[in-house]
């Protein structure tokens, strides 16, 4: 074999292991992250579990409210470890909602190194969105939403008498859990849509006027989702719908905003190249 082949070869293999190695390095932080991510959810869901009982009680606010002050509101168990798993789920759920900033550093701390300076902060009001918006949803269901839900479902009862059936609700403590759970994850990701689109934004995935044009799908979508997540009464259904929509509109201003200050800054930079030119 030629010497100038020889080289060659060794100059490729070279090329190939350096392109490698940075492959396996981001993979290794990847792992590193992940793992610190679930630890950090164990030790948050471990220290909710010392409050589990008290989480609960919290939760089951909306129901006790919308009972008949004169009755006692029942939770029902249906199964000898129901209610074991019930705390299982809840101590899990708890960590995620504390963990969520952690995670979201995490997720930060990952994605930092790959980014200029600038743009790292760009970046930080991100990271400052997520947690609050998340609260923002989850409030709203708390306050809102489960407690239209809750009166709807209890409407339904009947007292019973001149041959009727009493009937009661009494729920099942991990349907509750369940339809609380849900409810708070999916009002919680779904306030996400303003961080998300503007984002996508930022990488030129999606612009302002893409948005306004797609704002007919975005609706049905929404009021589709509204209906999968949320209980079938339609209070709680516009519940959801309406303030994702009024998300949509806030995204669609804040996407512009960002091409705005893009168009100004390009501005700007072709203004100093044509004087540098002169």
């Amino acid at each position: 074999m030629p010497a100038d082949q020889v080289i060659e070869e060794d100059t490729n293999q070279t090329e190939v292991d350096e392109s490698q190695a940075p492959i396996m390095d981001h993979l290794y932080e990847l792992r590193s992250r992940l793992v610190k991510s679930l630890i950090g959810l164990v030790v948050f869901a471990c220290i909710c579990g010392f409050f589990v009982s008290d989480i609960f009680n919290i939760l089951l606010v909306p129901f006790v409210n919308a009972t008949d002050p004169d009755e006692t509101a029942k939770i029902i168990l249906t199964g000898l470890p129901e209610l074991f798993f019930v705390y299982v789920k809840l101590a899990f759920f708890g960590g995620v909602i504390i963990g969520f900033p952690y995670i979201s550093f995490q997720i930060y701390a990952f994605v930092a190194p790959g980014l200029y300076k600038n743009e790292r902060g760009a970046f930080i009001p991100y990271l400052i969105a997520t947690p609050v918006l998340f609260i923002i949803g989850a409030s709203l269901v708390y306050f809102l939403v489960m407690p239209l839900a809750m009166g709807f479902f209890l409407s339904m009862e009947q007292v019973g008498g001149l041959g009727e059936a009493s009937i009661q609700l009494e729920p099942r403590a991990a349907e509750y859990l369940g339809l609380v759970m849900t409810l708070i994850l999916g009002f919680g990701f779904i306030f996400q849509l303003p961080v998300v689109l503007t984002l996508l934004a930022r990488i030129g995935i999606v612009s302002s006027k893409w948005l306004k044009t797609k704002r007919k799908f975005a609706i049905v979508i929404v009021f589709a989702v509204a209906a999968i997540l949320t209980p079938p009464d339609p209070a709680s259904q516009l519940g959801m719908a309406l303030p994702t929509l009024l998300l949509y509109e806030f995204s669609i201003w804040a996407v512009r905003w960002i091409e705005r200050s893009r168009e100004k800054k390009r501005a700007l930079q072709d203004a100093e190249d044509e004087d540098e030119n002169e």
